[in-house]
């Protein structure tokens, strides 16, 4: 702005650091001239410079000073198990040696980077939406120029770039609708209670901001499964609400039971006010898919208890035992009838990231009502709806059919080969894309672990990445009952890479059990 060479910004520091230098100095500071530059007698430059050394100030940021809430937030998906893979990768690409040549990232549900092909139709349509140029060219098929076409004149400019409302486009929200209507039999969906956001973290987050309130004994509790996804914990503790736990049953492959929600409830009654209750469907970790029976119990809990449902069904394409089926809480909810669907409050969630699709970028739609959303990112709306849209493009649904049939594979696959290494146990893989194994853990390990103040699941993990390769989650971030251990290990990977992993950790989990037998 041409006051003096440093611009405004450079200008004001400047006068700073001499106004300090004049006080150290015992002098009182002229005021500023009329066209906002200071001037000060040369001595008093070198008095500033000592004090800029001397004065160490203290930083406002650090480990102490930090949100306590935030602070508490533990993801261990993303934990320290990841980041030892990390150092190992590198290592590996200094050339030190290890008793293996890579590390395979077990895990996290990143669909693409273990080698699943994206989907063409979605990528062609992507491509002609950012590039309308590409519309005149004949490499694309002219069923995906259309949806392209469509979809820019729904944009603002006819440009992917313009900002969106923030509950989301309206032609994508009608489309998303249909789509509810088609997957739900017939059972009315309105486009004006979807909500399009962007990630996982953030639509959750979002939900939970407006639900949590009160303190000491009214603050609001939040009803999670154990095991549970790790988001669930983080965006309660980042709250400071408080996480209410209800344990699915291991035994009877991982059901969830009404008589342990009611406990759970109850206990927490003693110090906060219980109103939401988070389901996860397909399970993840656990991979369970809860029938119709045990969906319309849950419904009847949260009409008597008066309770706020969370149903997260990311995982809904995904469904592979024979006799499972995949039921939305929203259509169970309205054929429950109107005493139940004019008085439960229910948010659901998909996403883009899942299923068969695999994009990164996740997108969740949400029935709620009143809800202050930002804008949208639009590119990840896109992928939403194009996956929702019916299509007879052929290319599109035997690339579908062909991701899901591959799934079901191995899941079967991994399931089986669990139940063959002695000391590990299994249950069936019924949906969405990890196992969750009871792995036994000798005592003499156990000890070894606290000794290295682990978890000892954390410990046999680590031992696992260190002497093969393989990043697999603790179970302990996951939650799980007391005297129990287990790792979660996505089911991604290309078949033949699958089975490789497998007899790794079957080798590894013998050799572990003869150290510490």
């Amino acid at each position: 702005c041409g006051r003096g060479p440093g611009g405004c910004r450079g200008g004001r520091t400047d006068m700073a650091l001499r106004c300090a230098a004049s006080l150290a100095a015992g002098r009182q500071p002229r005021g500023p001239r009329r066209e906002g530059a200071m001037r000060w007698s040369s001595a008093a430059k070198p008095s500033a410079v000592k004090i800029n050394e001397k004065a160490s100030r203290e930083k406002i940021l650090t480990l102490e000073s930090m949100n306590p809430q935030v602070k508490a937030v533990e993801y261990a998906v993303r934990g320290p198990i990841v980041l030892k893979a990390g150092e190992i990768e590198k290592e590996l690409r200094k050339g030190i040696k290890k008793p293996f040549t890579e590390v395979i990232k077990a895990n996290i549900g990143d669909a693409h980077a273990m080698g699943q092909r994206p989907i063409t139709f979605l990528r062609q349509v992507v491509a002609l939406c950012t590039y309308p140029n590409l519309l005149d060219s004949p490499s694309f098929p002219e069923d995906a120029k259309e949806r392209a076409r469509r979809i820019l004149q729904g944009c603002g400019g006819n440009s992917l770039g313009s900002y969106t409302a923030s509950q989301g486009i309206n032609c994508i929200r009608e489309d998303v609708a249909s789509y509810i209507e088609r997957r739900d039999g017939g059972v009315p969906a309105d486009p004006d209670n979807i909500y399009l956001t962007t990630g996982a973290s953030d639509g959750i987050s979002a939900i939970l901001k407006i639900l949590v309130s009160g303190g000491g004994k009214s603050r609001t509790g939040v009803m999670i499964p154990i095991p549970q996804y790790p988001l669930y914990s983080a965006a309660i503790s980042e709250l400071d609400a408080i996480q209410v736990n209800y344990y699915l049953d291991e035994e009877n492959c991982w059901a969830l039971n009404v008589n342990e929600l009611r406990r759970a409830l109850n206990e927490a009654k003693a110090y906060c006010n219980p109103k939401v209750l988070c389901i996860i469907n397909p399970g993840n970790p656990t991979g369970q898919v809860q029938n119709r029976k045990c969906i319309e119990d849950v419904i009847h809990f949260a009409w008597e208890e008066k309770l706020f449902l969370l149903a997260d069904e990311v995982y809904q394409d995904n469904v592979y035992s024979e006799g499972c089926q995949f039921h939305s809480f929203k259509k169970i909810l309205y054929e429950m009838g109107p005493e139940y669907y004019n008085n439960v409050e229910l948010a659901s969630f998909h996403s883009t990231s899942k299923g068969y699709m695999g994009d990164s970028a996740k997108l969740y739609q949400c029935f709620i009502w009143g809800s202050p959303f930002e804008t949208s990112s639009f590119l990840p709306v896109l992928l939403l709806l194009l996956g929702m849209c019916p299509t007879e493009h052929l290319p599109f649904k035997q690339e579908k059919e062909s991701v899901l049939n591959n799934l079901a594979k191995k899941a079967k696959l991994t399931e089986d080969m669990f139940n063959k290494i002695p000391g590990v146990h299994c249950n069936p893989l019924q949906g969405a894309m990890y196992a969750f194994p009871r792995i036994f853990i000798p005592s003499k390990a156990i000890e070894e672990a606290k000794a290295h103040k682990m978890a000892p699941d954390m410990f046999y993990c680590m031992k696992l990445l260190e002497e093969t390769g393989i990043c697999v989650v603790p179970g302990s971030g996951f939650g799980q009952r007391e005297g129990t251990y287990h790792f979660r290990m996505t089911i991604l990977p290309p078949v033949e890479k699958l089975k490789i992993l497998l007899e790794k950790v079957k080798d590894f989990h013998i050799k572990f059990l003869e150290k510490y037998a």
